[in-house]
C-alpha cells in the first residue's frame, strides 16, 4: 500500500444530485457523499477532478441561470486503510421489496436481496430516480414479463426485474455500462436474455414493461423508439426528469395515458401506457 493517499473534498451549495451523477460518470474511484457534498479520496493527485467540477458547475449555471457555490480543497495524507473506512461509509439500502447492499454486508431474509458491489461508485437506489423506478418496478414487474432496460448502467434496474421473475433485455450507448450490467448480473447469478451497446432504435421485439431511466431530453428524443418497443397493454417507465421539465416530456407523450407518477425530491418518475 502506497505511503500516502489524496483526499478531496467538494462542497456545492445546490443541485447536489446532478454533481452525484457527473461524479459517478467520470471517477475511476469511489466517493463518499454527505450534506455538504462530497469526500473524493484516490492515490492519484485529484486537481484534474477539482478542475473538471468546476468546469461542469460553470456549465450547470449557464444552462439553469443560476447560482451554485462550489468550494474544492485537496490534502494529501498518511495512507491507513481508507478502503476500510469507504465500506464502512456504505449503508445498504432497503425500497419496497428490494434490499440493496454491498457484498460485504449480510442479505436481508425478509427482502429481495440485490448485491451490487461500489467498487467504483455507489450509485445505486440511493438516486432519487433509481429508487422511484425500483418502487415502480416493485409494483408492476410480473413473472414472466418480458423487460427492456433502455440505459441500463450499472444494471440495478434490470437485476430487480430478473429477481422478479422477468425476462430482461437491456441496452446502453456505454461500454463500460454493459460492461457493469454483466458483472453485477453474474454478482447476482442472473443473466440477462440479451444486452448491447447500442440504442433501443429499430428493435422487433415488444415488451410487457420499458424501463428509460435517463435524462428528459433523451426521453423526448427516444420517445417513438420507446414507445414502439412497448405492447399494446405494456407498461412504459421514464424516469431521470427534473419536475421542472414534467410538462416538456408529457408532450411527446400525448397519446399514452398516465398510469401513475413518482415523486421524490426534485425528480418525477412517470408510469404510461399507449391509449
Amino acid at each position: 500500500m502506497p505511503e500516502h493517499y489524496y483526499e478531496l473534498t467538494v462542497k456545492v451549495s445546490s443541485h447536489h444530485s446532478l454533481f452525484s451523477d457527473f461524479l459517478s460518470d467520470t471517477l475511476p474511484v469511489g466517493f463518499e457523499e454527505n450534506d455538504n457534498g462530497f469526500i473524493i479520496r484516490s492515490e492519484d493527485d485529484l486537481e484534474t477532478i477539482a478542475w473538471g467540477l468546476e468546469q461542469f458547475c460553470e456549465a450547470l449555471q449557464k444552462a439553469l441561470n443560476i447560482t451554485i457555490e462550489l468550494e474544492t480543497a485537496q490534502v494529501k495524507l498518511q495512507n491507513s486503510d481508507w478502503v476500510q473506512m469507504y465500506k464502512d461509509s456504505i449503508e445498504p439500502l432497503s425500497i419496497e421489496k428490494f434490499y440493496i447492499h454491498p457484498t460485504w454486508s449480510e442479505d436481508n431474509p425478509d427482502l429481495i436481496n440485490i448485491i451490487i458491489d461500489p467498487a467504483l461508485a455507489f450509485g445505486t437506489g440511493h438516486h432519487p430516480t433509481t429508487a422511484s423506478v425500483l418502487k415502480a418496478i416493485s409494483k408492476y414487474v410480473q413473472e414472466g414479463d418480458e423487460v427492456l432496460d433502455v440505459g441500463c448502467g450499472s444494471g440495478i434496474l434490470s437485476l430487480a426485474s430478473m429477481k422478479l421473475g422477468a425476462k430482461v433485455d437491456a441496452c446502453d450507448t456505454d461500454e463500460e455500462s454493459v460492461k457493469n450490467s454483466l458483472e453485477n448480473a453474474e454478482l447476482n447469478s442472473l443473466e440477462f436474455e440479451k444486452i448491447w451497446e447500442g440504442s433501443c432504435a429499430n428493435l422487433d421485439k415488444k415488451y410487457d414493461v420499458v424501463v428509460a431511466n435517463i435524462v428528459a431530453d433523451v426521453l423526448i428524443f427516444l420517445a417513438n423508439d420507446l414507445k414502439k418497443a412497448l405492447k399494446d397493454d405494456g407498461i412504459l417507465i421514464l424516469s431521470g426528469i427534473l419536475d421542472k421539465y414534467e410538462d416538456k416530456v408529457l408532450k411527446m407523450y400525448a397519446d399514452c395515458d398516465i398510469v401513475e407518477k413518482i415523486h421524490q425530491d426534485e425528480w418525477v418518475s412517470l408510469l404510461v401506457k399507449k391509449r
